[in-house]
């Protein structure tokens, strides 16, 4: 696919989409605005365990009668293929750039699903739903650049040094540590091409967040009372 094509298409998109729902009369309008939090990470940092104790801090913290909150991390494509009304056969096609380009084209020359950068902008648009509703927690997909025009997003990112996390992921999968760093790299490489594809941009540029933590010396307990912390200080007088 021509990388060019796909930037044309789907940043103007996610820009204009995302703009739209901020400047909307809506969220400020009509209700106070929730908070929602968007995690971007590198393979093995533990995103997901963060996520999931960062939900349960935040729920414990929250007014009684609030709404609940979610975590969309592996479910978030088939979250977005049925809001979509899309078969969920699709969702091989939705990785973040695990499917090679050849394979990509030829199924797109076939007929065989959707082209990739449509796949794309509908799973931006399920993130923006989302998002836009609040008590919500959006692990990886350029979730950060596709939210970036709401005054209530918060920006996480979660590092680790290759070491550690190839222990992790071995201690995750039950691998030996050749195909644990195998799969760090190819995991982290295809995320990196996956932003650079779609929306021009490198996970690895801090300016992207309002909060950066190395989880090799942040348990994830705490890392996700850290996040909260600074979401909430961050929207102080804001509904959570």
């Amino acid at each position: 696919m021509n990388t060019q094509i796909t930037l044309e298409k789907c940043v103007p998109f996610i820009s204009s989409e995302s703009h739209a729902v901020a400047k909307s009369p809506n969220p400020l309008k009509t209700r106070r605005v929730r908070l929602t939090i968007t995690i971007s990470r590198q393979t093995g940092s533990g995103a997901h365990s963060v996520g999931e104790k960062l939900a349960e801090y935040l729920q414990a913290r929250a007014p009684y009668g609030s709404s609940e909150w979610r975590v969309y991390d592996r479910n978030l494509v088939e979250t977005a293929l049925e809001e979509h009304n899309l078969p969920r056969r699709f969702a091989r096609y939705v990785p973040e750039d695990r499917v090679s380009g050849v394979t990509e084209a030829m199924d797109e020359l076939l007929g065989t699903h959707p082209p990739a950068w449509s796949l794309v902008q509908q799973t931006g648009e399920t993130m923006l739903h989302l998002a836009e509703q609040g008590s919500v927690i959006l692990i990886g997909r350029g979730a950060n650049i596709i939210t970036s025009g709401l005054a209530h997003a918060f920006h996480v990112r979660l590092v680790g040094s290759v070491e550690k996390r190839v222990r992790k992921i071995q201690e995750m999968h039950g691998l030996d540590e050749k195909s644990a760093f195998d799969f760090v790299r190819r995991q982290d490489r295809g995320r990196q091409r996956y932003l650079r594809k779609y929306f021009g941009k490198d996970p690895d540029d801090l300016t992207l967040y309002h909060l950066v933590i190395n989880t090799d010396f942040v348990p994830y307990q705490e890392a996700a009372r850290m996040i909260a912390d600074a979401a909430l200080n961050s929207r102080s007088g804001q509904s959570i």
